[in-house]
């Protein structure tokens, strides 16, 4: 077997990659790590979430979500509360100036990612798009939109 020829290899090399050219973006233009981002990407428009929910919407571990949100509480970006009824959790939000970074740094973002994807034809994407639900399905990750520190 070649490991250029092996799907888990392929898909993290093409993972990292399309990772290495979004961080990019927000490292140098917005100061954030890719832990950063992809926290301040969860709580965009959801309110409170806990640091277990952050870490299964982001594939982050717990101490990385847990080393990110603490930067990002001294950035003043996010706010870190404890859960009513359970101490030990902690629960998350965007602040209003988290609030305004993402908003302003997504739109570039997305732009890459755009530029990255134009490689592909609209059916290209759809197939893929199609391919990775049914990967995550085949691995038994549910989809994204189903439903510590």
């Amino acid at each position: 077997m070649r490991l250029d020829d092996f799907l888990p290899y392929r898909l993290a090399v093409a993972a990292d990659a399309v990772s290495h050219a979004l961080s990019a973006v927000y490292r140098d233009t917005y100061g954030l790590s890719r832990e950063e981002w992809r926290i301040l990407a969860a709580l965009d428009g959801t309110g409170l979430l806990s640091s277990v929910e952050i870490a299964r919407r982001t594939t982050l571990d717990k101490v990385q979500v847990c080393r990110a949100a603490q930067r990002l509480e001294e950035k003043a970006l996010v706010q870190r509360d404890l859960d009513d009824e359970d101490r030990r959790l902690r629960l998350f939000q965007l602040t209003k100036a988290g609030e305004a970074l993402f908003a302003q740094a997504f739109p570039v973002v997305k732009a890459r990612s755009d530029d990255l994807l134009a490689v592909l034809t609209a059916e290209e994407r759809a197939v893929l798009d199609r391919a990775l639900l049914a990967l995550q399905a085949s691995a038994g990750l549910p989809p994204a939109e189903a439903d510590g520190c």
